[in-house]
């Protein structure tokens, strides 16, 4: 290990996080109901210009009068490009601030972009007495906040989590595409030619690069990777396989654009009861091994060693948050 030790974010359990625009009250009694982890009142691209002003009253209401318990709760601002993001902070943080989690920052493109609002909400919390910490959460999702990643994933104490923004970022590369996350039948290679034999065509998947390297970034800053929409809610098959392929590069969690994906990404993000038991096994043999004063056993027939009880420990800690929660 680096001599450098990495402090991690805030351990909460972020396998759903749950869309909700603050231009539609009536949705948000059912998400405070939900089984969404983790829920975001969007005061930006689900809200038309002329409704921002009355969503953010809407969101300040329903963080202050709503019973929240049990979901951690996030505000998406609009971007620091445009004229509403700071009443969003003000507003928001000054009169709901004590009821709010995180901040979700949309479009981040920098650094400085995080240290501005990082400014704001202290001087806030300091002024209202806040005794709780208001985290952060990055949306990459433009071509200049994928090439400042790891910049952005270490400006602020702050920060908690990055989230693949696939929309904007399409928007942002040009990239020849209009749906919301899933793959593209144009981006795939043929099989060589063979005389006699039909070429197969494979699909690939184009957003692996700009994910990965979000995942990269996240973990090295001890922050939580995120995945975020998938646009088809009618294609639950499509969100599972996308949820799955970002919970194998790493991610803890995927956005839910409808309350119909919560339970999708809750199970894809959850490990297996065979997962746990076997990661307790595993724990346990390498206790039983250190008191033998071995440095690595064999399992079924395979060897367990110091990094064979980091991955158990990370699965038995998760199946312990998810019990807590439930």
């Amino acid at each position: 290990m680096s001599f450098k030790i990495v402090e991690q974010a805030p351990a909460r359990l972020n396998r759903s996080e749950l869309a909700v625009p603050g231009s539609s009250p009536q949705f948000f009694e059912k998400a405070a109901k939900g089984a969404a982890d983790v829920i975001f009142l969007d005061l930006e691209d689900a809200v038309a210009p002329d409704d921002k002003e009355q969503a953010r009253k809407n969101i300040i209401e329903a963080l202050n009068e709503i019973d929240w318990t049990g979901k951690t709760m996030s505000v998406r601002i609009n971007g620091l490009d445009t004229h509403y993001m700071y009443r969003d902070v003000v507003d928001v943080v000054e009169q709901a601030g004590d009821k709010l989690d995180l901040i979700m920052i949309p479009k981040a493109g920098t650094a400085e972009d995080i240290y501005a609002i990082d400014m704001l909400v202290t001087q806030i919390e300091a002024a209202k007495g806040y005794k709780k910490r208001i985290g952060f959460e990055m949306i990459i999702e433009t071509a200049l906040g994928m090439q400042n990643v790891f910049e952005i994933a270490a400006a602020s104490p702050r920060n908690e989590s990055l989230h693949f923004g696939v929309a904007d970022y399409a928007a942002s590369t040009r990239a020849r595409t209009t749906v919301i996350g899933g793959p593209n039948r144009d981006y795939g290679v043929l099989t060589d030619k063979e005389e006699g034999k039909e070429r197969d065509y494979h699909w690939g998947d184009m957003w692996h690069y700009p994910i990965a390297k979000m995942i990269v970034a996240a973990r090295a800053n001890g922050l939580r990777p995120i995945d975020g929409p998938f646009g088809d809610f009618s294609d639950p098959d499509g969100f599972v396989a996308q949820a799955r392929r970002a919970a194998v590069l790493g991610c803890e969690g995927k956005w839910a654009i409808h309350p119909s994906q919560v339970a999708l990404a809750n199970e894809v993000y959850s490990p297996s009861e065979k997962e746990v038991t076997q990661a307790r096994r595993i724990l346990e043999a390498m206790e039983q091994a250190q008191k033998e004063g071995k440095g690595a056993v064999a399992l079924d027939g395979r060897l367990i060693d110091i990094a064979s009880i980091r991955q158990a420990q990370v699965l038995v800690k998760k199946s312990e948050q998810i019990s807590a929660a439930e």
